[in-house]
């Protein structure tokens, strides 16, 4: 895969997504992703094992364990051309881009072995236990606790705005495993079965209407004493390995999205004659050049060897508060109709997307949280004093 040359395999990408988004996955096109995850979950599963059968899945992974190795360039190609087919947003995202990973990083050879090959296969579905209530998205004030008893891990607690959690039949959540352990301290990183007794999912309804997002409770739930990633105690630094793989290649995918959903509301802004006023014109200009920020920001993280822990959280700030300006551009571009909600109080895609887009500074961490990561260990700033 690594020979090929790279005009070669965007060409097979191309066709193959041509091929498929024309035949039985025609009406898939364009549907699923923050804030619609319930369009067509069953079929975009579906969609996803197809990608599985034909190769198109884990593509920087070892051939070892299902991957073809292709080169980052290669990977970047992959999820800019599936984004320019508009294909359908992937369901397995969570296991694909996160903890398959994570497992590669910091996992035994026998988790790899039992996790991978689901992943790879869109057979096992994933989710991520990070933010609590008392801790929002400062992970290292999480207080869910895991004890070993036996041969087992026995976890209590409640974590919060897990994506996809009502599906996932298995979570990687971050415990507090050493009692009386404070911030990063004594974490740990835990794969947990979902289907289990002592797991309770409540879905959370959001101003959109639907219901992505979910509270996960833990109640003398189980797990098998070797499903810790990394060591006991090592959980910060695992976590850390996942939050940096989160905003990785992949982005480059979103960012091609994002420039569908600018050019749509300027087509809007011309079709209802806002385009007319030069304020609008410069939010839109001023959109277009934060865009390209955007891609020249993820490119050059991507070309450097080391992590210091800031340009993920820089990544963050940057494409979540530029999303959420979209949302408030394209509610700008409406005017007083995007006011009203359809039949059924049902909403547009423009207020679907102003609505959402407000919780984009606040999952995958916040906007605080990625400032004060930036301050500590990026400036070396004193630390923000806790209570």
């Amino acid at each position: 895969m690594a020979d090929l040359p790279d005009d070669v395999f965007a060409a097979q990408v191309r066709a193959w997504l041509d091929e498929q988004l024309n035949g039985e996955f025609r009406e898939l096109r364009g549907l699923g992703g923050p804030g619609r995850e319930h369009e067509a979950f069953d079929e975009r599963l579906e969609w996803d094992r197809r990608l599985a059968a034909a190769g198109w899945t884990c593509l920087g992974w070892p051939v070892e364990y299902g991957g073809r190795e292709a080169s980052v360039a290669q990977q970047i190609i992959f999820h800019e051309e599936y984004a320019r087919a508009n294909a359908p947003a992937r369901v397995s995202h969570v296991g694909e881009e996160l903890l398959g990973p994570t497992l590669l990083a910091f996992g035994t050879p026998q988790q790899r072995e039992r996790f991978l090959p689901g992943i790879r296969t869109v057979t096992e579905l994933w989710c991520q236990g990070y933010s609590e209530p008392g801790a929002g998205s400062d992970l290292a004030a999480v207080s869910t606790s895991a004890r070993l008893d036996g041969d087992e891990w026995v976890v209590n607690g409640q974590k919060i705005w897990t994506s996809l959690a009502h599906v996932a039949d298995w979570c990687f959540a971050v415990c507090r495993t050493e009692p009386g352990s404070k911030r990063h301290k004594g974490l740990s990183y835990l794969l947990v079965p979902m289907r289990r007794p002592g797991i309770e999912v409540r879905p959370i309804v959001q101003l959109t209407g639907t219901s992505e997002f979910n509270e996960v409770f833990f109640d003398n739930a189980r797990t098998e004493a070797d499903l810790v990633v990394g060591e006991p105690g090592d959980g910060w630094r695992v976590a850390m390995g996942t939050l940096n793989v989160e905003r990785g290649i992949s982005t480059l995918g979103q960012q091609i999205r994002f420039a569908r959903e600018l050019s749509a509301i300027e087509q809007l802004a011309r079709e209802t004659g806002a385009i007319d006023d030069p304020l609008l014109v410069d939010g839109i200009d001023r959109a277009w050049v934060g865009l390209r920020v955007l891609r020249a920001h993820a490119l050059r993280t991507m070309a450097e060897t080391t992590e210091d822990g800031g340009q993920a959280s820089v990544g963050k700030l940057l494409w979540a508060n530029w999303h959420r300006g979209l949302g408030e551009l394209a509610m700008a571009v409406r005017g007083a109709a995007g006011l009203v909600a359809g039949d059924n109080d049902d909403l547009d895609e423009w207020q679907r997307l102003y609505l959402f887009t407000r919780a984009d500074t606040i999952y995958g961490g916040s906007n605080e949280v990625q400032r004060n990561i930036i301050a500590e260990r990026v400036l070396g700033l004193p630390r923000e004093a806790r209570s």
